[in-house]
């Protein structure tokens, strides 16, 4: 809709100082999914990667990840918005790019959502046949999932915060008592010491471009601290803070957890027993050290993380959108809040049928739920947030380079250019292995990069018409709550 359409709808405002360190790390870490990415993204990189080193790949790339929130973070002090990486990227590359920019984000937490809808359908349909119920559509699954994740979206954001810590701290803590008592079983019988292969030259075997393309696919959603950075209190040293722990409790947790397990296997047979048992690499060694109750409740488990999940997403494509909606870059209704939970309102509503339609969509065309609807998704947004982030990186070098503002050297530029370039390495191996990430040669999943190549000239069109129609709403877009300090 055009910008200056519907001016009149009255728009409104986050809830301010709702959210400290504890709250954002959970909806970083929810998003992160553990349990969903442990079952579903380490048996790919365990059998297509370097097989033993995967634990140390989790290693690298939250290096990698510390190395972004370098500059990330110390952007964080001068741009306050709940448009998230869009914000970012207008401060320091400017309105266009950062419309193009915002575009691809949509696309991409969209596609993120629609494919946990389509495994939530899948796991939970065979859930529910295995245990003797009835095997229904598997789409009515997500359709159930949606209207649960919207009702608690329209919550306040604490509310959420609060669901997600108990969801996570479950999930966590199933995967760390996996662990103790894989190293339990290794240490306490005939079986050989504890040994440290899969965090040495193991992580330097043929497959470690391989593994880094679904790792870093593990991370996705911890750029979520910007997204709150407007809700949060004292946000100069919330989001850092949010953001450092989020990134080194997720690399430390995956690489545990994968330590353990190729342990359970054993080093050398990792690989091919995530080939053989993909999808029970993770419930055979709970069933067996921890009992069949236990391996229950785990399954139970992932049904909980995928809502997590997209209950986090949830929260962060509504607050683009209503960014996009205050600023007049969109319908301004979707800038609308919830008069007593300070939510976003409309945005929510129309997020939630538009996953929806493209739910319907894939069930009407046949597909896979698993195969195509998440493995196809799951490609395509990987791409998007690889290419976010590496123009967020590069907005950091922008911003700072006209004014250093203070800070240093390495945070200012050093780090955020080594982020750049090994995102940079990230996305084009990402992009020539897009047949192995999704598991098709489609021609569709082909175009993939192409495909948010011209998502992103659409923004950058739309940003264009916008200034020639409206320059003073060009002029703020991404400055609505921007700060900028010193």
């Amino acid at each position: 809709m055009p910008a200056d359409m519907s001016t009149d709808m009255p728009v409104g405002a986050l809830r301010k100082d709702a959210l400290g360190v504890p709250h954002i790390v959970f909806f970083v870490v929810a998003a992160a999914a553990p349990l969903t990415a442990v079952i579903g993204v380490t048996p790919a990189a365990f059998m297509l990667g370097n097989g033993p080193g995967v634990p140390l790949t989790f290693l690298l790339v939250g290096v990698l990840y510390l190395l972004f929130s370098a500059g990330f973070t110390a952007m964080s002090g001068f741009v306050g918005s709940c448009g998230g990486f869009y914000s970012y990227i207008v401060a320091g590359l400017g309105p266009t790019a950062g419309v193009a920019g915002a575009m691809i984000a949509l696309a991409t937490y969209s596609a993120i959502e629609i494919g946990l809808c389509g495994m939530f359908g899948f796991f939970l349909n065979d859930m529910v046949t295995s245990h003797g119920g009835p095997e229904i559509a598997w789409w009515l699954y997500p359709v159930g999932l949606l209207a649960l994740v919207y009702a608690c979206g329209r919550r306040s954001i604490e509310f959420s915060g609060t669901v997600l810590a108990c969801c996570m701290i479950a999930e966590v803590t199933i995967l760390l008592l996996l662990g103790v008592a894989i190293l339990l079983m290794v240490t306490g019988g005939p079986a050989e010491p504890v040994v440290v292969a899969p965090f040495g030259t193991a992580a330097l075997m043929p497959g470690l471009g391989m593994s880094l393309v679904f790792v870093v696919t593990a991370f996705v959603g911890f750029e979520a601290t910007a997204i709150f950075g407007e809700e949060a209190r004292d946000r100069g040293r919330t989001i850092p803070r949010a953001t450092y722990i989020a990134v080194i409790l997720i690399a430390l947790f995956y690489a545990f957890t994968t330590w353990t397990v190729s342990l359970y296997y054993g080093p050398d047979r990792i690989a091919d027993q995530a080939a053989q048992h993909t999808a029970t690499l993770y419930f055979t060694p709970v069933k067996v050290l921890m009992g069949l109750t236990a391996g229950h409740v785990m399954e139970g488990l992932l049904v909980a993380s995928l809502f997590a999940c997209a209950l986090s997403f949830h929260n962060t494509l509504n607050r683009y959108l209503f960014a996009a909606g205050r600023e007049g870059l969109l319908w301004r209704g979707l800038g609308r809040t919830h008069p007593d939970h300070h939510s976003p309102l409309l945005a929510g509503a129309v997020q939630t049928a538009v996953m929806l339609v493209g739910i319907a969509l894939f069930a009407l065309a046949g597909a896979d739920p698993y195969a195509v609807v998440f493995s196809w998704m799951g490609a395509f947004s990987s791409l998007g947030i690889l290419i976010l982030q590496l123009l967020v990186s590069l907005a950091v070098i922008a911003f700072f380079w006209r004014n250093s503002r203070g800070l240093s050297v390495w945070r200012r530029l050093v780090a955020p250019a080594l982020s750049a370039l090994g995102l940079a390495a990230c996305f084009v191996m990402m992009a020539g292995n897009l047949e192995l990430m999704s598991g098709s040669n489609s021609l569709i999943v082909r175009s993939f990069p192409g495909l948010l190549l011209a998502i992103g000239l659409v923004g950058a069109g739309l940003a264009v018409w916008v200034k020639a129609r409206d320059p003073k709403v060009y002029a703020h877009l991404g400055r609505t709550f921007h700060q900028e300090l010193g």
